[in-house]
């Protein structure tokens, strides 16, 4: 059987299972990747850690020394790396040791895959999303 096949079987299975009104439009995270996700949005959980990737995300080419983040906070340097530690053993950065330096650059594919969990589905995800028969629903504007 095809990927694709696998993929509508799959898909058709958890809609029974979940019983609403309108078919999944793409398959939910695995109780797998939901830790490892859960993982790394507890690391972007703290203000500090959101800023500092944003400050590296920032920089040109994604890249940032640690001189230039340290002077943004009213933090000890300890405390610093603490929270570039954490946002590194959770994959969203790299650092590297350039002489006395580190240089820390985000890492653009992980950030795509947090972003693409937080995307609703829509019919363009899964040919199956809306029936033929079924008009779409209109976006209301909050």
């Amino acid at each position: 059987m095809s990927k694709q096949g696998d993929e509508e079987r799959v898909l058709a299975q958890l809609a029974e299972v979940v019983g609403c009104c309108e078919p999944l439009a793409r398959e939910p995270l695995s109780a797998e990747q939901s830790i490892e996700l859960a993982r790394v949005f507890k690391a972007m959980g703290d203000p500090v850690r959101l800023r500092l990737l944003s400050l590296i995300a920032s920089h040109v080419g994604g890249e940032a020394c640690v001189c230039d983040l340290t002077d943004v906070f009213d933090l000890s340097g300890p405390t610093i790396s603490h929270h570039l530690k954490v946002l590194r053993e959770a994959g969203l950065i790299t650092g590297e040791r350039r002489g006395t330096w580190v240089y820390y650059r985000v890492r653009p594919e992980l950030l795509a895959t947090v972003s693409a969990v937080l995307v609703p589905g829509s019919a363009e995800d899964s040919p199956a999303a809306v029936p033929a028969d079924r008009e779409a629903l209109p976006v209301v504007e909050a």
